[in-house]
């Protein structure tokens, strides 16, 4: 369903964005700079959001009347990611504020049942699975899936939390156990040749607008480097085209929505997972793209018209994990001594081993010069 409402405009509009880590950040640095004020909401104070936000809101998503009161203070309502409960956008809706994307996209896309049933029933190509709820039922999805398989938890998962690998039967039970959900979902195990995601966005006059395919590099299940354009052959960037333009409309997404594929041997796309949201292999649009991602939802969920998506030059990112203070603060001078390396750190105030703490985009004529230099520039920041 197409909206027809007025846009929103600058100087006179506030942003609701329940969540407040780096996508919220990178957001709200976007609205900042276009004349939008932004409120985020939380259960964290002096989030990487809230550091930039006009207001930060702490409390928590089941406190119905500290949502409510929150929405009634702003125009529109977005989320910066997908693990929020729908209660908050039953309760916008009820108020009469716009959320866009909409909680049923929010709600499809936190749960990986509903999300993978919603692509096979839009004839979507998808990882073959079943749903399973007790070790008995595993038993016989194994069966008919066979291994190895993949056991993933229904709700709430992402960097490679919630899921454990079946390498045969017998590892069932450990699974299971480990798994540790009411609920989960068992997926084939795809020999895929690598990952790649589209980032895209939809307006509200059902305008659509793509960052082409970025190939994406995980290390220990987290998302270690993004490349764009992706490393493949441009019949599969259309193939994968057509799959998330499909899917925008099955969804009526209004705003930015990313679509993560494996390309399998013969060049063939699975749908791996979706996210109602910027995600972080578009981060390098912030560099390298006319109009980044974080822009491009603002612009949609305001009801602006959405901006250019062409890649100035060939750009990769890298993810700067936590890992990288174990021995002190990075050597930033170190990084900064690399001209062609963008720096964008997110305010965590706590650095973890596998924490997203920031990222490093490098844009060169050649994807190969920008892979290079991004390793190059990571490592210099190591202290011994």
């Amino acid at each position: 369903m197409i909206s027809t409402s007025a846009p929103l405009c600058p100087n006179q509009t506030t942003i609701g964005v329940f969540g407040s880590g780096q996508l919220g950040r990178m957001l709200a640095i976007a609205a900042r700079r276009m004349g939008y004020r932004v409120a985020t909401f939380s259960p964290d104070k002096n989030s990487p959001t809230g550091q930039i936000a006009d207001q930060e809101i702490v409390a928590s998503y089941s406190d119905a009347s500290a949502v409510r009161t929150f929405v009634q203070s702003v125009d529109v309502v977005t989320f910066e990611f997908e693990n929020v409960p729908i209660s908050v956008a039953e309760i916008a809706d009820e108020v009469g504020i716009p959320v866009r994307p909409s909680g049923q996209i929010l709600k499809t896309a936190q749960n990986r049942l509903r999300e993978k049933t919603f692509l096979a029933e839009a004839g979507l190509p998808v990882t073959p699975f079943v749903y399973v709820t007790s070790l008995s039922q595993l038993h016989s999805a194994l069966t008919t899936l066979g291994a190895p398989a993949i056991l993933k938890s229904a709700d709430f998962g992402y960097d490679g939390k919630g899921q454990v690998r079946i390498d045969s039967i017998a590892d069932a039970e450990r699974a299971w156990e480990s798994l540790a959900a009411p609920d989960a979902v068992l997926e084939a195990f795809i020999d895929f040749t690598c990952e790649v995601s589209v980032v895209a966005a939809r307006d509200m006059m059902g305008n659509f607008a793509y960052y082409g395919l970025i190939e994406n590099q995980h290390r220990n299940h987290i998302l270690d480097l993004s490349i764009a354009p992706a490393r493949v052959d441009h019949t599969i960037s259309l193939e994968a085209e057509k799959f998330t333009r499909s899917l925008f409309e099955s969804l009526d997404v209004i705003g930015v929505l990313c679509v993560e594929f494996f390309v399998q041997s013969d060049g063939q796309l699975l749908i791996n997972e979706i996210a109602p949201r910027p995600h972080n292999s578009g981060h390098l649009t912030v560099d390298a793209a006319i109009t980044d991602q974080f822009e491009q939802q603002l612009r949609a969920v305001c009801g602006l018209p959405l901006g250019s998506t062409e890649l100035t030059r060939p750009a990769v990112m890298a993810n700067l994990l936590g890992d990288l203070w174990e021995n002190g603060e990075p050597n930033w001078a170190a990084l900064c001594a690399f001209p062609t390396c963008k720096l964008h750190l997110y305010g965590k105030e706590e650095a973890r081993p596998g924490r997203k703490m920031g990222h490093i985009t490098v844009l060169a004529d050649t994807i190969e010069e920008a892979r290079k230099v991004a390793i190059e520039a990571r490592q210099s920041l190591a202290v011994s």
